[in-house]
């Protein structure tokens, strides 16, 4: 019991010497909010034991160091009068705000009884100032982004309305402006398909391939049409462009297995070496397994037949008709359908084969419905092409 305590004294004196060698280095590399972490996280139990007075000594002076470096660089930027840094002083306000609410339920802490002395601030009419400030020198930079053509401007605006939504939530008329940007950004895709095939796709594979609305696609940027919508002005054409499919014949592969086993069939009076019946200790005749050679005969046949359809996704720019990008996709479907008859005793044959028994021969699925089985597989490479793929 004993030795188990000073084990258990020992382990909690080495992490807490590592704990505080972690801290002094975060200090020393000027990592100050780091080490307030990690001295918080000491204090966080029991904080007024004297083993814990070492850490009340790191975490206030990594705590005035931060403090004076943030305010220092706060002056600087101050002074500079750039407008362009107001987004960077109220983040350090806030930084500085947050840091003095982490240690607020440590407060107070002492050392020796002598209570030591955070400094705390109000800033939050610096914080207040300066989001309106940055706020606005952000609707600024992304309102003269909007008034351009250009949709990766649009795209960078929107960006910048939504942090300006995310630090001052219902700013001005910044929540129109975001779905003013998004609109503006768009890319729409006209989509339709090709078939270079020789062969007849099948009218419900091309309406599953082209249903976007089963696709769950979740793009910001770019919009796909099946069909052209009035007033809409597309970017790009995608073409699923079908040129290969291949169908095997239908075969039907033959196999005979010959089976022979060794089974229980019934009970048999078990003999001595002389011929005669073995009794138990009662008198009674001793009985064994009888058993016997089975034999079965197992015919079995294979139906198979596969397609594969092979193509491209390619993307055109609609204004300039060159080819953006392309991508292949290739599919493809197996039938195979196996079932069998049998000679003989079946208690011969392995279990695996006795479900086919109890199949019969199926028609072969036709060119069509081969085809279009194979669009899942298809369906699922286009939606990953799609989510994917940026063609801006």
């Amino acid at each position: 019991m004993i030795r188990t305590l000073l084990s258990a004294l020992l382990i909690a004196c080495i992490l807490s010497c590592s704990t505080s060698k972690q801290i002094e280095k975060s200090l020393s590399a000027g990592n100050y909010d780091q080490a307030i972490y990690d001295a918080i996280g000491k204090l966080r139990t029991n904080k007024d034991k004297k083993g814990k007075a070492d850490f009340i000594a790191m975490l206030q002076e990594a705590y005035n160091k931060a403090n004076e470096r943030d305010l220092t660089t706060i002056n600087f930027l101050k002074k500079d009068n750039n407008p362009e840094n107001y987004l960077r002083i109220y983040d350090m306000y806030v930084g500085l705000n947050k840091r003095q609410e982490l240690i607020k339920p440590l407060l107070p802490l002492a050392i020796n009884g002598k209570t030591v002395k955070f400094n705390l601030t109000d800033y939050s009419s610096d914080i207040i100032k300066f989001k309106n400030d940055a706020s606005l020198q952000i609707y600024n930079n992304a309102s003269a982004l909007l008034k351009s053509n250009n949709k990766l401007d649009a795209r960078q605006a929107f960006g910048m309305f939504q942090d300006i939504e995310d630090m001052n939530p219902n700013y001005r008329d910044v929540r129109n402006l975001l779905e003013v940007a998004h609109t503006k950004g768009i890319d729409f895709v006209l989509v339709d398909m090709v078939n270079d095939t020789r062969k007849t796709i099948p009218t419900r594979l091309e309406d599953d391939l082209l249903n976007f609305s089963t696709y769950g696609l979740n793009n910001l940027w770019t919009v796909y049409h099946n069909n052209p919508v009035d007033k809409v002005r597309y970017d790009y054409n995608m073409r699923v462009n079908l040129r290969d499919i291949n169908l095997s014949p239908e075969q039907i592969k033959e196999r005979q297995i010959i089976k022979e086993k060794q089974v229980v069939d019934g009970k048999k009076d078990l003999l001595d070496s002389n011929g005669n019946k073995v009794k138990d200790s009662l008198g009674k005749t001793i009985q064994v397994d009888k058993m016997i050679t089975v034999r079965c005969e197992y015919y079995e046949s294979t139906q198979f037949k596969s397609a594969q359809v092979a193509g491209n996704v390619e993307y055109i720019d609609i204004k300039n008709k060159q080819l953006v990008d392309a991508f292949p996709i290739s599919s493809e479907f197996v039938f195979q359908h196996v079932f069998a008859t049998s000679q003989g005793d079946r208690r011969a044959l392995e279990t695996t084969l006795l479900p086919f028994l109890n199949n019969h021969r199926v028609p072969f699925p036709s060119e069509e419905q081969m085809i279009y089985d194979t669009g899942e597989d298809l369906k699922a490479q286009l939606k990953q092409i799609i989510n994917s793929y940026n063609p801006r």
